[in-house]
Protein backbone atom coordinates (compact mmCIF):
# COMPACT_ATOMS: atom_id res chain seq x y z
CA UNK A 1 0.00 0.00 0.00
CA UNK A 2 1.45 3.57 -1.08
CA UNK A 3 -0.29 6.57 -0.01
CA UNK A 4 -3.30 4.30 0.93
CA UNK A 5 -3.55 2.64 -2.52
CA UNK A 6 -3.09 -1.16 -3.40
CA UNK A 7 -0.26 -2.60 -5.40
CA UNK A 8 0.33 -6.02 -6.33
CA UNK A 9 3.86 -6.08 -7.35
CA UNK A 10 5.85 -9.58 -8.62
CA UNK A 11 9.19 -10.40 -9.28
CA UNK A 12 11.04 -8.12 -11.29
CA UNK A 13 9.06 -5.27 -10.63
CA UNK A 14 10.46 -1.92 -8.56
CA UNK A 15 8.56 -0.26 -6.24
CA UNK A 16 9.69 3.68 -5.96
CA UNK A 17 8.55 5.31 -2.65
CA UNK A 18 8.75 8.69 -2.57
CA UNK A 19 9.49 10.56 0.91
CA UNK A 20 6.53 11.01 2.61
CA UNK A 21 4.34 8.56 1.13
CA UNK A 22 2.74 6.57 3.56
CA UNK A 23 3.23 2.53 2.55
CA UNK A 24 2.04 -0.45 4.18
CA UNK A 25 3.13 -4.17 3.55
CA UNK A 26 0.57 -7.07 3.63
CA UNK A 27 1.02 -9.25 6.56
CA UNK A 28 0.16 -11.82 4.70
CA UNK A 29 2.90 -11.94 1.58
CA UNK A 30 6.18 -12.62 0.82
CA UNK A 31 8.83 -10.11 -0.06
CA UNK A 32 12.09 -10.83 -1.35
CA UNK A 33 14.23 -7.93 -2.59
CA UNK A 34 16.35 -5.15 -2.33
CA UNK A 35 15.78 -1.96 0.13
CA UNK A 36 17.84 0.77 -0.81
CA UNK A 37 17.43 4.36 1.26
CA UNK A 38 18.92 7.37 1.24
CA UNK A 39 19.21 10.21 3.96
CA UNK A 40 17.72 13.33 3.24
CA UNK A 41 20.44 15.63 1.81
CA UNK A 42 22.37 13.09 0.56
CA UNK A 43 21.90 14.24 -3.05
CA UNK A 44 22.64 17.72 -4.04
CA UNK A 45 19.57 19.43 -5.26
CA UNK A 46 20.41 18.93 -9.05
CA UNK A 47 20.31 15.49 -9.13
CA UNK A 48 17.08 15.35 -6.95
CA UNK A 49 15.69 17.85 -9.57
CA UNK A 50 16.43 15.32 -12.85
CA UNK A 51 15.73 12.23 -10.59
CA UNK A 52 12.54 13.32 -9.66
CA UNK A 53 12.60 12.12 -6.38
CA UNK A 54 9.59 14.19 -5.22
CA UNK A 55 7.47 13.70 -8.49
CA UNK A 56 4.33 11.94 -6.57
CA UNK A 57 2.34 12.24 -10.34
CA UNK A 58 5.25 9.59 -10.67
CA UNK A 59 3.92 5.83 -10.39
CA UNK A 60 5.23 4.29 -7.66
CA UNK A 61 5.16 0.74 -9.29
CA UNK A 62 6.91 0.09 -11.95
CA UNK A 63 7.39 -2.69 -14.37
CA UNK A 64 10.91 -2.81 -15.97
CA UNK A 65 11.84 -4.87 -19.65
CA UNK A 66 14.48 -7.49 -19.65
CA UNK A 67 16.80 -4.83 -20.61
CA UNK A 68 16.02 -2.15 -18.23
CA UNK A 69 16.05 -4.82 -15.43
CA UNK A 70 19.71 -5.43 -16.94
CA UNK A 71 20.92 -2.12 -16.39
CA UNK A 72 19.24 -1.48 -13.20
CA UNK A 73 20.80 -4.38 -11.51
CA UNK A 74 24.22 -3.80 -13.34
CA UNK A 75 24.04 0.19 -11.89
CA UNK A 76 22.23 -1.33 -8.00
CA UNK A 77 25.31 -4.18 -8.46
CA UNK A 78 28.17 -1.24 -8.64
CA UNK A 79 26.60 1.28 -6.42
CA UNK A 80 26.41 -2.10 -3.84
CA UNK A 81 30.15 -2.64 -4.38
CA UNK A 82 31.43 0.72 -3.42
CA UNK A 83 28.91 0.51 -0.21
CA UNK A 84 30.81 -2.09 0.36
CA UNK A 85 34.34 -1.53 -0.53
CA UNK A 86 34.11 1.51 2.39
CA UNK A 87 34.83 -0.95 5.16
CA UNK A 88 38.10 -1.46 3.16
CA UNK A 89 39.10 1.76 3.77
CA UNK A 90 40.37 1.33 -0.04
CA UNK A 91 39.77 5.43 -0.44
CA UNK A 92 39.59 8.26 1.60
CA UNK A 93 35.84 8.74 2.95
CA UNK A 94 35.17 11.93 1.18
CA UNK A 95 36.44 10.50 -1.57
CA UNK A 96 34.05 7.10 -1.42
CA UNK A 97 30.85 9.59 -0.39
CA UNK A 98 31.80 11.22 -3.76
CA UNK A 99 31.52 8.07 -5.99
CA UNK A 100 28.49 6.50 -3.53
CA UNK A 101 26.77 9.91 -4.93
CA UNK A 102 27.74 9.57 -8.53
CA UNK A 103 27.00 5.61 -8.27
CA UNK A 104 23.41 6.02 -6.74
CA UNK A 105 22.57 9.24 -9.15
CA UNK A 106 23.64 6.46 -11.61
CA UNK A 107 21.13 4.12 -10.52
CA UNK A 108 18.67 6.90 -9.94
CA UNK A 109 18.73 8.46 -13.30
CA UNK A 110 18.11 4.93 -14.40
CA UNK A 111 14.79 5.08 -12.23
CA UNK A 112 13.43 8.18 -13.10
CA UNK A 113 13.52 7.43 -17.25
CA UNK A 114 12.03 4.08 -16.33
CA UNK A 115 9.21 5.74 -13.89
CA UNK A 116 9.10 9.06 -16.97
CA UNK A 117 8.39 6.49 -19.51
CA UNK A 118 5.63 4.63 -17.89
CA UNK A 119 4.13 8.27 -16.92
CA UNK A 120 4.27 9.36 -20.50
CA UNK A 121 2.30 6.20 -21.86
CA UNK A 122 -0.10 6.32 -19.37
CA UNK A 123 0.18 10.57 -20.02
CA UNK A 124 -0.53 10.14 -23.79
CA UNK A 125 -3.86 8.03 -23.02
CA UNK A 126 -4.84 11.42 -21.20
CA UNK A 127 -7.03 14.37 -22.05
CA UNK A 128 -4.61 17.43 -22.22
CA UNK A 129 -7.39 19.40 -20.66
CA UNK A 130 -6.91 17.03 -17.45
CA UNK A 131 -3.24 16.52 -17.41
CA UNK A 132 -3.04 20.46 -16.93
CA UNK A 133 -5.15 20.31 -14.17
CA UNK A 134 -4.36 17.66 -12.37
CA UNK A 135 -0.64 19.41 -12.75
CA UNK A 136 -2.37 22.67 -10.87
CA UNK A 137 -4.27 20.71 -8.33
CA UNK A 138 -0.36 19.06 -6.87
CA UNK A 139 0.85 22.71 -7.19
CA UNK A 140 -1.64 24.20 -5.20
CA UNK A 141 -4.02 21.95 -3.71
CA UNK A 142 -3.13 23.51 -0.39
CA UNK A 143 -4.07 27.16 -0.62
CA UNK A 144 -6.73 26.42 -3.33
CA UNK A 145 -9.41 24.32 -3.08
CA UNK A 146 -11.92 25.96 -5.71
CA UNK A 147 -13.07 24.74 -9.35
CA UNK A 148 -13.87 27.74 -10.66
CA UNK A 149 -10.58 29.29 -9.56
CA UNK A 150 -8.75 26.33 -11.58
CA UNK A 151 -10.46 26.81 -14.79
CA UNK A 152 -10.29 30.30 -14.93
CA UNK A 153 -6.33 29.88 -13.95
CA UNK A 154 -5.93 27.75 -16.67
CA UNK A 155 -8.61 29.16 -19.42
CA UNK A 156 -11.26 26.78 -19.45
CA UNK A 157 -14.57 26.63 -18.46
CA UNK A 158 -16.44 24.79 -15.90
CA UNK A 159 -18.02 22.84 -18.19
CA UNK A 160 -14.74 21.82 -20.22
CA UNK A 161 -13.03 20.75 -16.82
CA UNK A 162 -15.53 19.13 -15.39
CA UNK A 163 -16.01 16.70 -18.61
CA UNK A 164 -12.40 15.77 -18.78
CA UNK A 165 -12.25 15.15 -15.37
CA UNK A 166 -14.89 12.84 -15.49
CA UNK A 167 -13.51 11.40 -19.15
CA UNK A 168 -10.15 10.80 -16.90
CA UNK A 169 -11.26 9.59 -13.71
CA UNK A 170 -14.56 8.85 -14.15
CA UNK A 171 -15.33 11.94 -10.75
CA UNK A 172 -15.80 15.71 -10.62
CA UNK A 173 -13.00 18.13 -10.64
CA UNK A 174 -14.58 18.92 -6.82
CA UNK A 175 -13.63 15.39 -5.64
CA UNK A 176 -10.64 15.02 -7.24
CA UNK A 177 -9.44 17.90 -5.62
CA UNK A 178 -11.06 16.56 -2.22
CA UNK A 179 -9.26 13.50 -3.06
CA UNK A 180 -5.78 14.99 -3.26
CA UNK A 181 -6.76 17.44 0.14
CA UNK A 182 -7.64 14.35 2.35
CA UNK A 183 -4.06 11.84 1.15
CA UNK A 184 -2.29 14.84 2.11
CA UNK A 185 -3.89 14.97 5.28
CA UNK A 186 -3.44 11.02 6.05
CA UNK A 187 -0.18 11.70 5.06
CA UNK A 188 0.83 14.26 7.47
CA UNK A 189 -0.97 12.66 10.66
CA UNK A 190 0.55 9.40 9.58
CA UNK A 191 3.97 11.07 9.71
CA UNK A 192 4.18 13.86 11.84
CA UNK A 193 2.72 14.83 15.61
CA UNK A 194 1.60 18.04 14.12
CA UNK A 195 -2.07 18.96 15.95
CA UNK A 196 -5.05 18.18 14.07
CA UNK A 197 -5.47 22.32 13.89
CA UNK A 198 -2.34 22.35 12.10
CA UNK A 199 -2.64 19.53 9.69
CA UNK A 200 -5.76 20.98 9.26
CA UNK A 201 -4.00 24.28 8.19
CA UNK A 202 -1.55 23.05 6.07
CA UNK A 203 -4.02 22.01 3.76
CA UNK A 204 -5.90 25.01 3.57
CA UNK A 205 -8.80 24.64 6.84
CA UNK A 206 -7.50 27.60 9.21
CA UNK A 207 -10.68 26.02 11.22
CA UNK A 208 -9.90 22.94 13.04
CA UNK A 209 -13.72 22.42 13.39
CA UNK A 210 -14.29 22.76 9.17
CA UNK A 211 -10.96 20.63 9.09
CA UNK A 212 -12.27 17.62 10.67
CA UNK A 213 -15.38 17.79 9.53
CA UNK A 214 -14.66 18.28 6.27
CA UNK A 215 -11.77 14.93 6.69
CA UNK A 216 -15.11 12.84 8.40
CA UNK A 217 -17.15 13.55 5.41
CA UNK A 218 -15.02 12.04 3.08
CA UNK A 219 -13.23 9.32 5.21
CA UNK A 220 -16.38 8.11 7.82
CA UNK A 221 -13.82 8.54 10.63
CA UNK A 222 -12.07 11.76 12.14
CA UNK A 223 -8.30 13.12 12.15
CA UNK A 224 -7.45 11.68 15.66
CA UNK A 225 -9.37 8.25 15.01
CA UNK A 226 -7.19 7.84 11.79
CA UNK A 227 -3.99 8.61 13.67
CA UNK A 228 -4.90 6.58 16.81
CA UNK A 229 -5.67 4.05 14.11
CA UNK A 230 -2.31 3.96 12.42
CA UNK A 231 -0.28 4.07 16.08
Amino acid sequence: MVDFAEHEATAGDVLWIRPGQVHRFSKTSEYRGTVLAMQPGFLPRATVEATGLYRYDLPPLLHPDEAQSAGLRAALAYLQQEYDDLATETLPLSLHTSVLRHSLTAFLLRLAHLAASSAEAARRRTDTTFTLFREAVERDFAVNHSVSAYADALGYSRRTLVRAVRAATGETPKGFIDKRVVLEAKRLLAHTELPIGRVGAAVGFPDPANFSKFFHQHTDTTPAAFRAELR
